[in-house]
């Protein structure tokens, strides 16, 4: 028998399946389709039909892969892997749709999948990245009201020249090409109708089917971080305070040469409105297709880190969501940054905590301790149990092995991102999630860089970037 040839059983069981399971389907068709049948429905807010919607992708999800077990149950090996290949694409294409229909947080999961290489299918990488910048934009005439009721007028008023079809769109807006009076280019992300309700409509479905967890002795803290993460993605929601991040960003890394941040223009901006200078640059994936060499990928990644680490040190600022989506490599070989929406600023009370770990990475000793005890809040009696010790402090490891010493560094090995995603695996599984609300966005920071730095596979010295950034502050190895 051919081995690319369907068992006659599994071709009968394949034809009861509903026919848009039945065979491959081409991901550029799928998508076509998505774009022209999203683009006229305005975001759902209700939080039954946003439950029942993830329920209906559940289904979907189970139904492909189902189909990939029959077709491939009497195939030969390589027809199993083109077979499963082709599920984890049509598995992405759903994902992309529904994520792209309810938008908001939900987005926010499809955007995080596909920032982390090595942690799911390359099939889902290569779909998922349109959530960054390409997912499918909203038409103009459900957002036309919006700019209105925000900026008092309509856009081909305030605007020399505005374009109705979105160049970008992501989780919370999409974003329009567009010229002032005084003839600067400008880009105008304008907020979904809806989103914030959005939000706080998932977080509360999301709290309604963890009630069984609640018996768990870490629950309060699960809760506690939960509000958190709502919290920074209402804040997200509020383009005046995306606006003002920005502005603090921009005096920050003004004496950062290699390093752009577009102005913004208050009178055009608003809670659900924003206006900045336009960039025209490529973001990391796209960048990575012109083959360029490796000292400029090195320089495009050692900028990342640097802008990271000064905001970090010098503001105070977390870089809670450094996904593709929000870098730029400019023509002339500056890093343009253009979203500053999911910004978390770590407290008086919670800076210590950073100081903290960055001697724990060079020291280790009393100072890793204290991480533990303080960041991780455990208690004197987990302190003791040695298992639970190495599991957290293997994910510190991680965190600290790119900059623990004075070295280039490999980003680019795929071990490394496989370690990290082992640990965090780990954490989870043994359920050792315990932390401080504003590590959450400290973690996401971490895992996000390393990813982009993957992404681009840079060979930087991370250690020497971020000594001196604390040097810069008078917070050098001595002083931290």
């Amino acid at each position: 028998m051919d081995a690319n040839v369907v068992n006659p059983r599994a071709a009968e069981l394949l034809a009861a399946l509903p026919e848009d399971l039945r065979g491959p389907v081409s991901r550029d068709e799928e998508l076509r389709t998505l774009l022209s049948a999203l683009s006229s429905k305005p975001v759902p807010t209700g939080r039954l039909f946003r439950m029942w919607s993830l329920g209906s992708l559940q289904a979907r999800l189970a139904a492909a892969y189902l189909a990939y077990w029959i077709r491939s149950g009497f195939a030969g090996a390589d027809r199993r892997a083109r077979l499963k290949r082709e599920a984890h694409l049509s598995a992405a294409v759903k994902l992309l749709g529904s994520m792209s229909y309810l938008r908001g947080a939900i987005m926010k999961v499809g955007q995080i999948l596909a920032s982390y290489p090595e942690f799911v299918p390359d099939e889902f990488v290569e779909t998922l990245a349109a959530l960054h910048s390409e997912a499918p934009p909203m038409h103009y005439s459900l957002l036309r009201e919006q700019v209105r009721s925000e900026l008092g007028g309509d856009p081909e008023t305030l605007f020399r020249e505005f374009e109705t079809d979105a160049f970008a769109a992501a989780s919370l807006g999409q974003v329009h090409r567009a010229r002032l009076h005084t003839g600067e280019r400008v880009a105008v992300k304008i907020q979904y109708p809806g989103i914030a309700r959005t939000i706080q409509a998932d977080f509360a479905n999301g709290r309604a089917l963890m009630q069984p967890m609640r018996l768990l002795k870490d629950w309060d803290n699960f809760i506690e971080n939960g509000a958190e993460i709502e919290r920074i993605l209402l804040l997200e929601a509020d383009y005046e305070n995306e606006r003002a991040n920005s502005e603090k960003a921009r005096a920050l890394l003004a004496d950062l040469d290699d390093v752009v941040i577009p102005r913004t223009y208050a009178e055009l901006s608003s809670r659900r409105v924003l206006t900045m200078d336009y960039l025209d640059g490529l973001h990391p994936r796209e960048f990575m297709t012109t083959g360029p060499s490796a000292a400029v990928r090195n320089r495009h990644a050692a900028q990342i880190l640097r802008v990271t680490s000064r905001l970090l040190f010098d503001g105070r600022l977390i870089a809670a969501d450094p996904n593709p989506g929000n870098f730029l490599a400019l023509p002339d070989g500056r890093l343009g940054l253009i979203d500053f929406g999911c910004f978390r600023e770590a407290t008086d009370e919670e800076w210590p905590l950073f100081l903290t770990a960055e001697r724990a990475a060079q020291h280790g000793g009393a100072d890793y301790v204290d991480l533990l005890r303080d960041g991780a809040l455990m208690t004197e009696k987990e302190l003791q149990d040695d298992g639970h010790v190495a599991c957290v402090k293997r994910s510190c490891d991680w965190t600290f092995e790119s900059f623990r010493e004075d070295a280039p560094f490999d980003f680019s090995d795929p071990e490394y991102m496989k370690r990290g995603f082992d640990a965090m695996a780990e954490l989870m599984r043994r359920r050792y999630t315990k932390s401080v609300a504003v590590f959450l966005w400290a973690n996401r920071m971490n895992y996000g860089i390393a990813a982009l730095a993957y992404t681009l596979h840079a060979e930087v010295n991370h250690h020497r970037i971020r000594v001196e950034e604390l040097e810069r502050v008078g917070r050098g190895p001595s002083a931290t």
